[in-house]
This record gives C-alpha cells, structure tokens and sequence, in this order.
C-alpha cells in the first residue's frame, strides 16, 4: 500500500483578505506523478507556496508523511522537498555548477566545507540532467531550456523526496517542453521522486499524471485519474468552454485537438 506523502485537508488560505484557497483537500502518494491544472488565477502557485511554507498561515492542514508542515524548521523541511518555480536563473551571477552545488544547503551548515558527498550530488544531477559538459557555463549565457534543466538539476542535487514544479514548460519551444517534461518523468520513475507539478498544457497533465487536480477559483473541483478528467463535463465548467477530443494515435487515450482559425 502506497504511503501518503502530502496530505492537505479542508486548508483555505486568504492574501490580505482575499480568499485565494477554499477547503482545498489533496492527497499525493509517495512516488506519484500529480498535475495541477486550472483557470488563471485558481490558485495553483500559491498551493505550492503554502505547501512550502512561502506563504504562511492559513485555516486547516497541510502534512508531510504525517507530520503538520508547521514541525518542520526550514532546512528540514528541504531536505523533504525541492521547489522549481516560475521565475529565471538568470539573476545568479554563478556557474552551473556552483548554482547546482548551491542546493546542497540542506545538508550543510553555514560553515562546513564541501565535502564527497556535495561532490558527488552534484556530479550525478549534472549527469542524469544531460548538464555535465555545461558545468562550467555562467548561467547568463544558456537558452531558456538549459536554464530549465540546469534548474531540475538543482532540485535532484538537493536529493528531497518530493519535487514541486511551477510551469516548467513555460515559455520553451516544442523541442526543450518535450524534452524537459521527458526528464521529469524519468526522475519520477526512474529515481523515485514524487512529483507535484502546476502545469496550463491539459494534453500534458493527461499523458503522464498518475492523477490530476482542478482548481477553480480556489476550490479543488476534481481529483483523479487523467482518463477520468478528459471530457467536457470535467472541463467545460472549469475553463467555460468545449473542446474537441481524438483518441492519441499511439495510445489512443483522449487528448484534446487544437482549435483552428475560421475557413
């Protein structure tokens, strides 16, 4: 049986009065893959920033392999999970390297050396990522998609059980989303990472979640499997709209089609 890893029951969360989470309840299992989908504004970020304690607060319950997020001091509480989220890299003035040895701070303290175990963390991150040979890159000369795996490399270097994800496709080209979302599942299944990831592509969500929750302003309004999801009773209340679904020509499992422009 399949241990519960996240736990969220009933949690609501307001920013300065303003509700953005309402009674949201959420189980992820160790090793899962889980999407979050919704709406602009559904309140997907901020799900992740309470989960990670960015944001504080809140009415309800949020646990990790049963134990409240509040018992965690911050550095314990990295080392259960590692955070990916929207923003570049851009702005480190560093190495690939020396960014990716940066997440090594769980397990070191203000002024330990680094020692074999960093070392090798980081070696193995840079290699499972495919960023060994840009090890010695500035983080200001890489596209967009390195910058992107250079940061999932990161977050296998910081070995925490639990990876969050905040749109790590965004705004990448077809080849480095394929690419990046390939990379995410192979940790999942190859390393055994759970993954809890915020993502807009429902296509994507579909084909390699485990199980899929919708937020829709603030309220989870379905959580399950994918196949569960991929109609427009799920979907048309959620987004106000219908959309066209084709078997995939593969799996034949129902993805959406596209919408053309006018004849």
């Amino acid at each position: 049986m399949k241990k519960h890893i996240i736990n969220i029951e009933d949690f609501s969360f307001s920013i300065g009065g303003n509700p953005i989470l309402n009674n949201v309840n959420l189980r992820v299992d160790e090793g899962e893959y889980v999407s979050l989908i919704g709406p602009n504004g559904a309140g997907k970020t901020t799900m992740l920033n309470c989960i990670m304690r960015i944001h504080r607060g809140g009415h309800g319950r949020i646990e990790l392999s049963g134990s409240e997020i509040s018992s965690f001091s911050q550095r314990k509480l990295a080392r259960l999970i590692s955070y990916i989220p929207q923003q570049d890299i851009t702005g480190f003035p560093v190495t690939v390297e020396e960014f990716v040895m940066m997440s090594r701070y769980p397990h070191m303290s203000p002024f330990s050396t680094i020692r074999d175990r960093d070392r090798e963390a980081v070696d193995e991150a840079l290699s499972i990522t495919g960023c060994t040979a840009l090890a010695g890159r500035s983080l200001a000369t890489l596209s967009g998609g390195e910058r992107r795996t250079v940061s999932i490399a990161a977050a296998l270097a910081q070995e925490s059980g639990i990876m969050l994800l905040d749109e790590p496709t965004t705004f990448l080209d077809p080849k480095h989303e394929t690419d990046v979302i390939t990379l995410i599942r192979r940790i999942n299944r190859d390393r055994g990472r759970t993954i809890l990831m915020v993502t807009h592509d429902i296509n994507h969500a579909a084909l390699h979640s485990d199980r899929i929750g919708i937020l829709k302003e603030g309220t989870c309004v379905f959580y399950g499997e994918p196949r569960d999801m991929m109609n427009n009773d799920v979907l048309t209340p959620v987004y106000g709209k219908s959309f066209t679904f084709i078997p995939h020509p593969q799996n034949g499992f129902p993805v959406i089609v596209p919408e053309g422009g006018e004849a």
